[in-house]
């Protein structure tokens, strides 16, 4: 299966107070549909999490035509790049039921060891994701431009925001992100999503978060 494809009509738990896409719904679809088809490709949790290896993200860009609304059918299309010594590279695309495209992006996953919490390589622990080069594919993810930021909220890192790899998880971070967005510019369409996970926030900890503004474009 060289392209991972699936199938979902939105429900009311899938949008936002505008009826379109929630961003945290959209990257939970993205990081679910990576897992099913790494699995699918022979690298499942027999491989990782049952051996203390652990999926984390590290970069993921996003270009966004159109954000999907309420009862729309979708279809997400996933396949991976090729691997480059430590990194995973991966690629999406979604289109509405006529086949128009709706968003693209690319991410960047690596393997981390559960306790030492520092990256593995996977030469060393025998996984392998063969890539898929595809025609006109998203680019190669980056890092997001950076802006000067002044404090504008604190957070501490609840339950209900960790997940199974004991941090927060990457979805979270954009609720997050949106509870601080100024009211009038949630009601903006998105253009472009940008992220770069630096580090971990686990349970517990208190995070201060700092955010910048140019035009239209936000930087937290």
């Amino acid at each position: 299966m060289e392209i991972y494809r699936t199938e979902r009509k939105l429900l009311a738990s899938d949008v936002d107070v505008s009826r379109r896409l929630r961003l945290s719904t959209l990257f939970t679809m993205l990081q679910e549909a990576s897992i099913a088809h790494t699995e699918a490709l022979g690298a499942g949790r027999d491989k990782t999490l049952d051996r203390g290896i652990l999926w984390v993200l590290t970069l993921q860009n996003l270009r966004i035509t159109r954000l999907p609304e309420y009862d729309e059918r979708v279809t997400l299309e996933s396949w991976p790049g090729q691997m480059m010594h430590l990194l995973f590279p991966r690629y999406y695309r979604m289109t509405d039921e006529r086949g128009n495209l709706l968003l693209q992006g690319s991410a960047l996953w690596v393997l981390m060891d559960e306790q030492t919490r520092e990256t593995v390589s996977p030469q060393e622990v025998g996984v392998f994701v063969p890539g898929t080069p595809m025609a006109g594919q998203p680019p190669f993810p980056r890092a997001p431009r950076s802006m000067p930021t002044h404090s504008v909220g604190w957070c501490t890192v609840s339950y209900s925001a960790t997940d199974l790899n004991g941090h927060m998880n990457n979805a979270r971070y954009t609720d997050l992100v949106m509870d601080l967005m100024p009211r009038e510019a949630t009601a903006l369409p998105v253009a472009a999503v940008d992220v770069e996970y630096c580090g971990e926030a686990k349970m517990g900890d208190a995070l201060e978060i700092g955010g910048g503004r140019e035009d239209r474009d936000f930087f937290f």
